[in-house]
C-alpha cells in the first residue's frame, strides 16, 4: 500500500521532514505535483540560493544539484535521511516523487499534510519549486 501525498501548496522543508520520518518507519510514499511545492522567502533570494547550490563544486567532481522539480524535492528529502547508512538507503527507496499526477494514481485519494501548508506563514512571499526549477534551466 502506497501513501499518496499531494505537494500542492505545501512548504518543501516541512513536507520533506514529515516524509523522511514516515519513510524511516517503513512507509511507502508517493509525492505527486512536486512542481507546486513552495519555498518561503522573496523570489530573488530563493532563486539566488538555489543558483549558488547549483554552481557549487566542479563539473567533474560535484557535488551535483538537480534542476528538475521532482529531483529537487527528492534531494531535499534525502538531506533529512541518514542516506549513507543501511536504514537510510532502505527508507530513501520507499519514496517516489512525480511531476504532475501519473496515470497509476489518477483518481485515487491523495493525502495532504496539515502541518506543512503555506497558510501557516505570516508572510505571503513564496516561490514554487517549478519556478525555481525553470530558473535553473530545467525543461520538464
Amino acid at each position: 500500500m502506497v501513501t499518496i501525498i499531494d505537494a500542492s501548496g505545501l512548504l518543501l522543508g516541512r513536507m520533506a521532514s514529515v516524509v523522511a520520518k514516515r519513510a524511516l518507519s517503513g512507509e511507502k510514499i508517493a509525492i505527486v505535483n512536486a512542481e507546486h511545492a513552495v519555498v518561503s522567502g522573496s523570489r530573488a533570494q530563493v532563486i539566488a540560493h538555489y543558483n549558488r547550490k547549483r554552481r557549487r563544486g566542479s563539473r567533474e567532481g560535484g557535488p551535483f544539484f538537480p534542476r528538475r522539480p521532482d529531483h529537487i524535492v527528492k534531494r531535499t528529502i534525502r538531506g533529512m535521511l541518514p542516506y549513507k547508512r543501511r536504514r537510510g538507503v532502505a527508507a530513501f527507496k520507499n519514496v517516489r516523487v512525480y511531476v504532475g499526477v501519473p496515470a497509476e494514481f489518477e483518481g485515487k485519494k491523495a493525502e495532504t499534510l496539515e502541518e506543512a501548508y503555506i497558510d501557516r506563514l505570516s508572510s505571503p512571499r513564496y516561490v514554487t519549486i517549478g519556478a525555481v526549477s525553470t530558473s535553473l534551466g530545467a525543461k520538464y
